[in-house]
């Protein structure tokens, strides 16, 4: 019998339930996955907390790899034994195995092990469209990244570097300076420990940044916004310390600057597109631009730690858990 971790109401990691689930037949354009990791990202703390979107009662996680053991009527894209990833599609990855829909299914590369690909599909879909979709990153681009600790920090930054841009990294602590360093960042700043925007000012030699990816919120919001050059863009694609304030479009106007708050969903559930960024993912990675980064694995049975570490900052990678 499968297990799975199943929710009935949002709130601490002590919410999170492993519970015995029947093992169903796949129905029309659906596949039972055997899942063998399991990737987890803040999303998930985000919706086990309550301050993301999340149907309940029901399960949690949208990234895992494994193997197709079953498919249903007219599935012609994937076979038993395949190897396969996904992201999103509905929350339940957290689990021993699942239905899930057929089309959704993203071949392994064969050079690529599970760990890896449920270390950096979710992520690198994230990393993907955001250096290339909502901000074209090119020769000369000045990036400020917050987070290049974490793990899309850590996909990000190889990636904008190989694409010819500045990365300027924003850390939480003076500990993690020399890890952002090592990812390939140009300069790294201390948060809280500086005029951020002065800082970076002084970097680019007054020019200042191009875009901001900014996946804290509140607390970064204004420093962000006055980190930016003319016509720069505000990229907000997270809210670690909350959600930003509302924006007062006056505010924008001194220096013609955009802001934008992009989702994963809008990027990714198209499958044509979906697999297009799937496919570039996995080719950065063959090619040794972008690389799986595990900080630490769990059981499933554990599925609270791993949370815990997450939420706390004291992770440095990418979290797994395994049935």
């Amino acid at each position: 019998m499968a297990s799975a971790v199943h929710l009935t109401r949002t709130g601490g990691p002590e919410v999170m339930v492993l519970q015995p689930v029947d093992q169903v037949q796949p129905g029309p354009n659906e596949a039972w996955i055997e899942h063998e990791a399991i990737g987890v990202n803040y999303l998930d703390v985000m919706q086990r907390k309550g301050t993301a979107p999340l149907p309940l009662p029901g399960g949690l996680g949208l990234e895992a790899a494994g193997r197709v053991t079953a498919v249903g009527p007219g599935v012609d894209n994937v076979a038993p034994g395949d190897r396969v990833a996904y992201i999103l599609g509905g929350a339940g990855s957290y689990a021993t195995g699942r239905i899930y829909a057929a089309d959704r299914l993203i071949p392994i590369p064969e050079k690529l092990t599970y760990d890896d690909a449920a270390a950096i599909l979710f992520k690198g879909i994230t990393a993907q469209y955001l250096l290339k979709t909502t901000y074209e990153v090119g020769p000369g681009t000045v990036v400020l990244l917050y987070g290049v600790g974490g793990g899309v920090g850590q996909i990000m930054v190889p990636w904008a570097k190989h694409l010819g841009a500045t990365v300027i990294g924003v850390v939480s602590k003076p500990s993690s300076v020399e890890r952002a360093r090592a990812s390939g960042c140009d300069a790294v700043l201390v948060w809280g420990d500086c005029d951020l925007p002065k800082e970076v000012a002084a970097i680019t030699g007054g020019r200042k940044a191009d875009v901001v990816y900014d996946a804290i919120g509140r607390d970064t919001f204004q420093a962000s916004l006055d980190s930016l050059a003319p016509r720069g863009v505000m990229v907000s694609f997270g809210a670690s310390s909350g959600s930003p304030p509302p924006v007062e479009i006056s505010a924008l106007g001194k220096n013609s600057l955009f802001v934008t708050r992009p989702s994963l969903a809008t990027h990714a559930t198209d499958i044509e597109e979906y697999r297009s960024r799937a496919i570039d993912v996995f080719d950065a990675v063959s090619k040794g631009i972008i690389k799986p980064r595990i900080w630490k694995t769990y059981p499933l049975s554990e599925v609270a730690a791993a949370h815990e570490a997450l939420e706390s900052g004291a992770s440095a990678g990418t979290i797994l858990l395994k049935p």
